[in-house]
């Protein structure tokens, strides 16, 4: 099992970047960009290959909307020559709030644009001919009447330092998961309560992997929460700081019957929660919001407590089949809590 980190949405770029600078240093393995409709990922993990020598740097999630595939592609190729090969490329299609609000693309076709996009990139970065693509979403070469008739097949100018970037989707929903288990390098679902997953997601992982090529290994799984080890209230108390991104998510990321994490709560056992946060949630009502998320998910989707309870959370995730194990480490000294980690699971 690795260790990861993500940065956060807000905060201050250059900071973190200092952080994680330091972190590698203790055993930091990865470090996940988040872009939502903030800053951009690509810029900050363009910086972070400049200022770190040895951890892997990923987006997630880079939104699919927003961007052509081969732009995806050829921005990953970019941060993967940039890094010396430590760029992975997390992808996800985030939800019809942010694209068709914020971007003003409409949000059609998910799981399609997903397979097409990971697809395309593959051929970009293996550069093995000039690019075409006939899909149901994305056909390359642009047909000459749905444009000036005049595009050509072309190949990537730059020779990738890697012809197969890793590829890690977001997703929660059941033939999404399939699909991320059949085609993609790694999985980063969101709220992972392991105890929980093989009962949410079980069947769904079985059948993608049963059909997933050989080639490219086992399916890397990054989940994980807030870590912090210590004995007392005041340790426990710093879970609290995860309650109103759970309801966020929970109830805010989305609308009624259109909540990827709605849906998951509900799946795994929350349903009269899930309802009432978002109507909270939708009604304005942050707070109390929070507040109605139970205790039990909040302790589950995170690692904190005295150490002999969080070795034990740390063995839940691997036992569930996490190979990355994504922590927000918490407290004064996140070096030395990133370093103890990484012993347990070395």
């Amino acid at each position: 099992m690795r260790i990861s980190m993500p940065l956060q949405y807000a905060g201050e770029p250059k900071d973190a970047v200092a952080q994680v600078a330091e972190l590698e240093k203790v055993g930091l393995d990865t470090v996940w960009v988040a872009e939502a409709y903030g800053f951009d990922s690509p810029t900050l993990m363009g910086y972070l290959a400049a200022r770190t020598e040895r951890v892997e740097i990923g987006s997630a999630i880079l939104p699919m909307y927003s961007r052509t595939p081969t732009l995806i592609a050829m921005t990953a190729a970019g941060l993967d020559h940039l890094s010396d090969g430590r760029a992975l490329l997390g992808l996800g299609a985030s939800g019809p709030q942010v694209i068709e609000g914020f971007h003003g693309v409409p949000y059609t076709r998910p799981l399609t644009r997903t397979r097409e996009t990971i697809e395309i990139c593959r051929r970009v970065w293996a550069r093995e001919e000039r690019l075409t693509y006939d899909g149901d979403v994305f056909t390359l070469p642009l047909p000459a009447d749905q444009g000036t008739g005049l595009g050509r097949p072309l190949k990537i100018i730059n020779h990738p330092v890697r012809p197969r970037i890793p590829i890690h989707v977001a997703s929660l929903g059941v033939k999404n998961v399939e699909m991320t288990a059949r085609i993609a390098d790694g999985w980063l679902p969101h709220l992972f309560i392991p105890e929980k997953a093989e009962s949410v997601w079980g069947e769904a992982l079985a059948r993608g992997r049963a059909e997933r090529d050989p080639s490219l290994g086992p399916l890397d799984i990054t989940a994980g929460g807030l870590l912090a080890i210590g004995e007392g209230e005041d340790t426990k108390r710093l879970l609290e700081f995860t309650r109103p991104l759970i309801a966020l998510y929970v109830g805010g990321m989305g609308a009624k019957g259109k909540n990827f994490y709605n849906t998951v709560a509900r799946r795994y056992g929350y349903e009269e929660a899930a309802e009432k946060i978002q109507d909270l949630y939708l009604a304005g009502r942050k707070e109390e919001a929070a507040a109605a998320v139970p205790d039990e998910f909040v302790e589950l989707t995170n690692l904190v407590g005295p150490e002999s309870y969080v070795r034990e959370r740390v063995e839940a995730f691997r036992a569930a089949g996490v190979t990355r194990l994504n922590v927000t480490p918490m407290g004064d000294d996140p070096a030395t809590l990133i370093g103890k980690v990484k012993e347990w699971v070395s």
